[in-house]
C-alpha cells in the first residue's frame, strides 16, 4: 500500500437506496392516516381550480340540497384524502421513485374509481387511510393500485377510491403534439361572473332515456391552473416538482412535457357531470371511474360530453348509467368515464 491510499477494508461502500419500485410493493402495505379539518375557504379553493364557477361552491345558502349546507365537490375526496404514494413508500423504510437520487421518476395516474357514501359538508373532519389493494401486468406495462377510504368525524364512511399508478410503461416515452394548444384560460380567483348551476333542471329518472345527451362541457388548460392546483394541499408533504410542475424533469418522464393529473380532470368530468345531476346523485352511492387516454397539455381545449348508457331500478335505489368522453382540439381522446348516478324519487 502507497502513501495516502485507504486500506480496502476501511473503503466503505455508497449506501444504495431502497426504492419502492414494482418488485418492493406488495398488497396490504399502507401509509399513515390523515386527518382534515375541511373549511369552507377548502371548498370555494378547490372548486376555484377544478375552474368551476358554480355559486353552490362558494358558500352556504346557495344549495337547494342539504338544507343549504356548504357541500364539497365530490371529486374533492382526493384532496381531503390525497394519495400520498411518497408516504406509504416511506412508511414502509422504501424511498419513493420520485425521490429518488439515483433512479427518479414519476409512477403518472392510469386510472381511478370513486365511490360515495354521505355528503361532505364544511366543518367535517376527514380521516383518511391508505394501502396497496394490488399490483399487476398488462401488456408489458406494470400498474400498483391503491385503495384510499375517507370518513368523517362520526365514523361514517363517506367516500372510497381505488388509484392506479403506471409503474412502468411499456411504450416508452409518449410524443408530445407538435401543433400545441393555445387556450389561455382564466386563472382561478380571476374576476368572473359565477356559473349559475343547473339546480331545477337536472335530468329525472321518470323522463330520462338510455341514449339521451348529457349537458356538455368545455374546458381549456393552462401551466398557471396546472400550478395552483398542485399547490392546493391539504395533507402530505408538499411536492413542488414532478411531471406537472417541473419542465425539465417532465421532459424525461412518459408524456415528455409537463400535463395535468388526472385527479385535476376527474373534478372536470365531475363539473361535466353536475350540470345533468344533483349533488345527492354521487353522495347516495353514485360511482365514477376515469381512464387517462391522452395527456391533457397547457394550451389544450378538452369538450367533456356523455349520454346515459341505462337506467334501472335496484331495491327502490332509481340508478342511471352515463358514459362521459373528454376531446381535445386534435380530436384525440383525453378520457373516457363511466358514472354510475343514484337519482332522488
Amino acid at each position: 500500500m502507497t502513501r495516502g491510499e485507504t486500506p480496502e477494508e476501511d473503503v466503505v461502500p455508497e449506501p444504495q437506496e431502497k426504492l419502492w419500485d414494482y418488485d418492493a410493493v406488495e398488497p396490504g402495505q399502507d401509509g399513515p392516516a390523515t386527518v382534515v379539518a375541511l373549511t369552507a375557504g377548502h371548498i370555494a379553493a378547490y372548486a376555484r381550480v377544478a375552474q368551476n364557477r358554480d355559486p353552490r361552491f362558494q358558500g352556504p345558502g346557495a344549495n337547494a340540497e342539504h338544507g343549504g349546507a356548504l357541500v364539497a365537490m365530490p371529486t374533492m375526496v382526493l384532496t381531503y384524502a390525497p394519495l400520498l404514494r411518497r408516504e406509504i413508500a416511506e412508511h414502509q423504510g422504501f424511498v419513493a421513485l420520485e425521490d429518488s437520487e439515483t433512479a427518479r421518476r414519476q409512477t403518472p395516474f392510469a386510472k381511478c374509481e370513486i365511490r360515495w357514501f354521505r355528503p361532505v359538508l364544511a366543518g367535517d373532519t376527514l380521516t383518511g387511510t391508505r394501502r396497496v389493494l394490488e399490483k399487476y401486468e398488462r401488456r408489458g406495462s406494470r400498474f400498483v393500485t391503491i385503495r384510499v377510504e375517507a370518513s368523517n368525524q362520526r365514523g361514517e364512511h363517506v367516500a372510497r377510491y381505488d388509484y392506479t399508478c403506471i409503474f412502468s410503461y411499456a411504450r416508452g416515452q409518449r410524443d408530445v403534439p407538435r401543433d400545441s394548444g393555445m387556450a389561455q384560460p382564466l386563472l382561478p380567483g380571476a374576476e368572473a361572473a359565477a356559473t349559475a348551476s343547473n339546480q331545477g333542471c337536472w335530468l329525472a329518472f321518470d323522463a330520462v332515456a338510455i341514449g339521451d345527451p348529457l349537458a356538455p362541457l368545455v374546458v381549456s388548460e393552462s401551466q398557471e391552473i396546472i400550478d395552483r392546483k398542485n399547490e392546493l394541499r391539504l395533507a402530505g408533504k408538499p411536492n413542488p416538482s414532478n411531471i406537472h410542475t417541473d419542465e425539465t424533469f417532465a421532459r424525461q418522464n412518459i408524456f415528455g412535457g409537463t400535463v395535468n393529473s388526472g385527479p385535476a380532470t376527474m373534478s372536470y368530468v365531475d363539473q361535466m357531470l353536475e350540470r345533468s345531476f344533483p349533488l345527492r346523485a354521487f353522495y347516495d352511492g353514485g360511482r365514477l371511474l376515469m381512464r387517462a387516454i391522452t395527456p391533457f397539455r397547457a394550451g389544450d381545449t378538452v369538450t367533456f360530453a356523455g349520454d346515459v348508457t341505462d337506467k334501472r331500478l335496484e331495491g327502490g335505489n332509481r340508478i342511471v348509467d352515463c358514459r362521459v368522453r373528454g376531446i381535445n382540439q386534435r380530436g384525440e381522446l383525453v378520457c373516457l368515464s363511466d358514472a354510475t348516478m343514484m337519482l332522488p324519487a
